[in-house]
This record gives C-alpha cells, sequence and structure tokens, in this order.
C-alpha cells in the first residue's frame, strides 16, 4: 500500500485517488513534524488526531487510524518533499494555509517550541507554496486561545 502511494508520489504510477493520498500525506506530515524534535507527545498524538477527525469529518477512531497509517507512511519516506507534494498537487492554496496552521498547532501541543520545529515550518510552508505572509498569519491563528484546536 504505501509503495503503491510512493510511486505515484514520484510519478511512477497514475494516481487513482489524489483526496486518499494527500490525507495520508497530511498525515505523515503532520507525525514527521510531531517527531523533529525526537519526542512524540501524548499531546501532538492528540493534537494530530483532532487535526484529522475535525478536517476529513472522521470519528475519533478513525482520526487515529489515519494517523497510524501516516506514522507508517513516515517511516518509509525519506524526503518530505515526496510529502507535501501530493498535498501542494491536490489542495487549494487557502486549504494549503489552513495546513500550516494545523501545523503550528501540533508545534505548541506540548508548550515547547525548538529550532528544529521552527524551521520544519519554515521548509513545509516553502514547499506548499505558502507565503511568508500567509504562513505568519497561520502560526497568529493556531496561537490565538480561542482557536479550536485542529479546526482546519
Amino acid at each position: 500500500m504505501f509503495a503503491d502511494l510512493l510511486n505515484r508520489l514520484t510519478g511512477a504510477a497514475p494516481q487513482p485517488d489524489a483526496q486518499a493520498d494527500y490525507r495520508l500525506s497530511l498525515a505523515a506530515l503532520l507525525v514527521r513534524l510531531a517527531k523533529i524534535d525526537d519526542v512524540y507527545a501524548a499531546s501532538e498524538i492528540a493534537s494530530i488526531d483532532a487535526t484529522l477527525a475535525d478536517r476529513y469529518g472522521l470519528t475519533p477512531s478513525g482520526a487515529a487510524a489515519l494517523r497510524l497509517e501516516g506514522e507508517a507512511l513516515e517511516a518509509e519516506v525519506g524526503d518530505t518533499v515526496r510529502l507535501t507534494k501530493a498535498i501542494k498537487d491536490g489542495v487549494p492554496y487557502q486549504e494549503r494555509s489552513a495546513i500550516i496552521e494545523a501545523l503550528w498547532r501540533v508545534v505548541l501541543a506540548d508548550n515547547e517550541r525548538d529550532h528544529a520545529e521552527n524551521a520544519f515550518l519554515r521548509l513545509a510552508a516553502k514547499l506548499l507554496g505558502v507565503n511568508d505572509v500567509d504562513s505568519g498569519l497561520a502560526r497568529q491563528r493556531a496561537m490565538s486561545p480561542g482557536t479550536a484546536n485542529g479546526g482546519v
């Protein structure tokens, strides 16, 4: 299953279900970000699950299942470019800005920001084609106390 997705992401196979590809790619991207500081905290996992549930209308168990698939894909995919390509190709710009907001929520979930997370966010925004202004606005929305976790 993951080999098929990797082939589609690299253009080696047709893309029969782009929506499934970018959902799984987003799950893997969220997981990669959560693990970038070598601490995969329960609060980050909860943030990922909330994001996936809110974004795709999933039940908590459905979101957890998608996250688990994302964890497996994240472990297999060597480079972040492949993950962001499916998202960029399948998601309109405004939604990509919301994805940056979701990424910020994962960073902020454990109440600790570090240099690796900040650098990853800058890279992800660039690869997703989200400009600096919209990325900054996404961060502000994620930091706003009145916004729901994962409300993308």
